[in-house]
């Protein structure tokens, strides 16, 4: 599934550099063996973009920095293109995320999809397991679907490691939150195309009959 997930990402040319960042030798040695590069990384970090924050210090000359998790192998690309498009078009966000438009009709309950709203310049306003909003009333509102990619500004990566966890980052499981309370903007990149992450025996099960 790594694997997988490096070989798409490599396939993306914007990207000056692709590293593997990891506590597992059996991971490292999978990549190694397809000439990937490797950094290893101390397993009691808590998330995922700590320890990619951890191997960012290493590589000073990295202006934005990509979190992109082993249970995306089916990351495409442009999505990755997409989640860096607001740096390449000349802005500076702190920090940008991927998502699409919800299936309500089976995902609203799932605490496995992640849900999130904006406000009407495409920031995060918050991320949730639960269905979010509440509809009260027969009006519409936006909500997405997340997808657990991110990219950061590298001065905003290297504050972020030394935030301390949040309360609802650590209740919901999700580790943006903590971006959220304290205080600083996540950018919601929205795309169309969608992808199967891997969480769960059922979620890898699908992945056997998904279509790339």
């Amino acid at each position: 599934m790594v694997q997988w997930t490096y070989e798409n990402a490599s396939r993306c040319k914007i990207l000056s550099d692709l590293i593997v960042a990891t506590d597992s030798e059996e991971i490292a040695n999978v990549i190694s063996k397809i000439g990937g590069k490797v950094e290893m990384t101390d397993p009691d970090l808590p998330t995922g973009s700590e320890r990619v924050a951890a191997v960012a210090e290493r590589y000073p000359k990295m202006d934005v920095i990509i979190n992109l998790q082993g249970d995306e192998p089916f990351i495409k690309p442009s999505m990755l293109e997409k989640l860096v498009s607001p740096y390449l078009a000349g802005e500076t966000p702190e920090m940008t995320t991927l998502a699409f438009q919800l299936d309500k009709t089976h995902k609203y309950h799932e605490p496995g999809a992640v849900k999130v709203i904006t406000d009407i310049h495409s920031n995060a306003i918050y991320f949730s397991r639960s269905p979010i909003p509440y509809y009260r009333t027969q009006e519409s509102a936006p909500v997405y679907h997340h997808i657990g990619l991110y990219a950061f500004r590298r001065d905003f990566l290297m504050l972020y490691k030394t935030l301390p966890q949040t309360p609802l980052e650590k209740v919901e499981g999700l580790e943006q939150l903590r971006v959220l309370e304290h205080g600083y903007k996540i950018r919601v990149c929205l795309t169309e195309e969608k992808t199967l992450e891997i969480n769960t025996p059922e979620e890898y099960k699908q992945a056997q009959q998904f279509e790339y």
